[in-house]
């Protein structure tokens, strides 16, 4: 028998601890964190040293700022990179470093200290935010000016510069069309009964994802409530993957019935009647999709659609039809309108399309004979 030889690992594998491993980052997403950083910090630079007088210790006062910019431009979403986190987190750090080194004056206890009570401070306020332990090191190492600002120190320099921090997070993230703060996606409506929405009806729910990371004993950097949008993005993409499902443009009603912004709510809500619709797209004066109108919206105070109507849900033609699975089922849409790429309608999906094609998905896929050829 010939000896087993073990192969040598290829580059990728034998250097894997220093690849990025971090999901969902693109080039993009990185260039934008690198000139987000680059801002912030020269600002906080000019900031701090604006208010201290420059010199040696104008570093250390900075050097914490710049663990909070790899949070807030690298992993925005993280729950410890949202507002009340940054603002809160260092603040509060920087209070509880003001008063350990104001009673304990040996520097190895004193360090040790003012970490331990700043993160127990930040938990309990919810607002941990691991820049916030070198914030309350800082109160304790920073040299003369911490020492001397004692319980000033969280106002001046730490506040100013978690403000700039946010002001930076807020204008970069806008210009690159993320949104932050991070805003969970719209609750589904529920009918006031004690029923939970129609999705949270179906597969997996809210604790099961607590009885998961409860067996798994261990904290992951992620929202609850991101990790459930997470994994029923996931359930699409299976279902997509495996069913073949067709896209929106497939599917889509191509004779649309529409009204115009100076249409009279009493017209509208006779179309809505007589072709038992839900709802209607809203065309502005250049021809394109301003809105949609439905029969609640009507019964409200206004002489034209336009005064009544709600910001119009569209997709694009080519986009899979499973994703429209969350929009119309968070019992507020019961239509997306599908456009090109100026704006124009090319048709509409609505649930009863939605649900055809998921009907025929299950038909195809159920093994020859039914469910009880198996049997």
């Amino acid at each position: 028998m010939s000896p087993i030889r073990h192969r040598r690992p290829s580059r990728p594998t034998a250097f894997r601890l220093f690849v990025p491993i971090l999901a969902g980052a693109s080039l993009r997403e990185r260039v934008v964190a690198c000139c987000g950083a680059l801002v912030s910090i020269a600002l906080t630079w000019l900031v701090t040293a604006a208010i201290l007088d420059p010199g040696i210790h104008v570093p250390m006062m900075v050097a914490p700022m710049g663990a909070a910019t790899v949070l807030l431009f690298v992993v925005p979403a993280s729950p410890m990179a949202q507002p009340w986190p940054l603002l809160g987190g260092n603040i509060l750090s920087a209070l509880v470093g003001a008063a350990v080194g104001r009673w304990i004056h040996d520097p190895a206890l004193a360090a040790g200290l003012a970490v331990t009570l700043a993160i127990g401070a930040m938990s309990l306020a919810g607002c941990l935010h691991p820049p916030g332990a070198a914030v309350a090191l800082t109160a304790i190492l920073g040299g003369p000016e911490a020492a001397d600002a004692g319980f000033l120190f969280p106002l001046l320099p730490v506040a100013p510069n978690c403000l700039v921090l946010l002001a930076s997070g807020w204008i970069f993230h806008r210009l690159s069309g993320r949104s932050w703060p991070y805003v969970d996606e719209a609750a589904p409506v529920r009918p006031d009964t004690a029923d939970p929405p129609s999705r949270q009806r179906v597969g997996f729910r809210a604790e099961d994802i607590d009885a998961a990371l409860a067996d798994l004993g261990e904290t992951f950097d992620i929202d609850p409530r991101q990790l459930e949008r997470l994994l029923r993005r996931v359930e699409l993409r299976a279902l997509e993957r495996s069913h073949s499902l067709p896209a929106c443009g497939e599917i889509m009603s191509r004779d649309v019935i529409t009204v115009g912004c100076d249409t009279q709510p009493d017209t509208a809500r006779d179309i809505l009647l007589r072709h038992g619709m839900r709802a209607l797209p809203v065309l502005g004066p250049d021809g394109r999709i301003a809105g949609t109108v439905g029969l609640r919206e009507l019964f409200g105070a206004g002489v034209r659609v336009a005064e009544l109507m709600s910001p119009p849900v569209t997709c694009p033609p080519d986009r899979p039809a499973i994703d429209l699975t969350d929009l119309l089922t968070d019992g507020r849409t019961h239509a997306v309108t599908v456009v090109d790429e100026d704006g124009r309608i090319l048709g509409v999906v609505t649930q009863t399309d939605l649900l055809a094609v998921l009907s025929h998905s299950a038909a195809r896929s159920e093994p020859p004979g039914g469910p009880a050829a198996d049997i």
